[in-house]
């Protein structure tokens, strides 16, 4: 019989191997809050497969899904905005400018231009809340009015997609003043019978939705975009009442007559296609 018996020394414990995640694989979602495959969203039109939220998506990818294959032209695509005031808040105005344009590849908010939409020739201007929250200066204003101006010209919808906080304090009056500016060149349209169809994305605020973009001869909004002037809170505190469930969601507002329609993004080119079918027959 041994006197000493030999233990086994205990085996090292293996350290848990640690599953790494690429960064941009998932994404979660602002509505329902579930954790979704990104590839599922993308290839879903940037819509929750989950909870039908439709997430902001950018200009250029607005293009893509509305425009014809390789029917966009745009329009002055070299204007840019100016630093009228040499305004300075925690940063120069004109290196905020230059931030934006390097991170989004844009001038500034909006991109303008003629395109064909189920083959009908058509003006559009879609903004990018990517851009300094789709804010209106001068160069957006200009741009709606140019735009404008070209379908008054050549007898052609024009069709506008906001997306905005509004106007851009940045640039003081002149950012005031695209409000009187676009709602004119839009007003022009409807005294020549040329249709003007503004589409309300999330979210749609401020100046642009005191402006052109409430003034459509139809005005489609994307189910759940928050569209309205003010926010929420500044309300309530002026009208010193608690605001009903769902203001102003796309919802709340189609119920009270501020939208006419509200159209998945699915289907948005479709309807935009029966829209200018009725309005302008078999001229194309």
């Amino acid at each position: 019989m041994a006197w000493f018996k030999k233990v086994k020394a205990p085996k090292a414990q293996q350290p848990e191997k640690k599953v790494k995640i690429p960064e941009g694989l998932w994404v979660k979602c602002d509505n329902c809050k579930e954790i979704v495959y990104k590839k599922e969203i993308d290839k879903n039109l940037k819509v929750c497969p989950k909870c039908d939220y439709h997430f902001r998506i950018t200009a250029k990818e607005r293009l893509d899904l509305i425009a014809d294959e390789g029917s966009f032209t745009e329009m002055s695509p070299g204007m840019a905005p100016k630093d009228f005031l040499d305004f300075r808040d925690t940063v120069r105005y004109r290196d905020k400018l230059k931030s934006y344009q390097d991170a989004t590849g844009l001038k500034d908010a909006i991109i303008a231009g003629e395109a064909r939409i189920g083959g009908y020739s058509v003006t559009l201007a879609v903004l990018d809340f990517g851009f300094m929250g789709g804010s209106m200066g001068s160069v957006v204003g200009e741009k709606i009015a140019l735009a404008a101006e070209n379908s008054l010209e050549k007898d052609m919808p024009f069709i506008t997609f906001s997306s905005s906080g509004g106007a851009r304090m940045q640039e003081g009056l002149v950012s005031l003043m695209q409000m009187a500016k676009t709602s004119a060149a839009v007003a022009r349209l409807g005294e020549k019978g040329i249709p003007f169809i503004s589409v309300l994305t999330d979210p749609t605020f401020g100046g642009v939705s005191a402006s052109f973009s409430s003034l459509g001869d139809i005005i489609i909004a994307e189910p759940r975009s928050l569209i309205g002037f003010a926010g929420p809170r500044v309300i309530e505190q002026t009208i010193k009442k608690q605001l009903p469930e769902g203001f102003q969601r796309a919802e709340f507002q189609l119920e009270h007559g501020q939208v006419d329609m509200i159209i998945d993004r699915k289907r948005l080119k479709e309807t935009l296609v029966n829209i200018l079918a009725f309005f302008r027959g078999n001229a194309k």
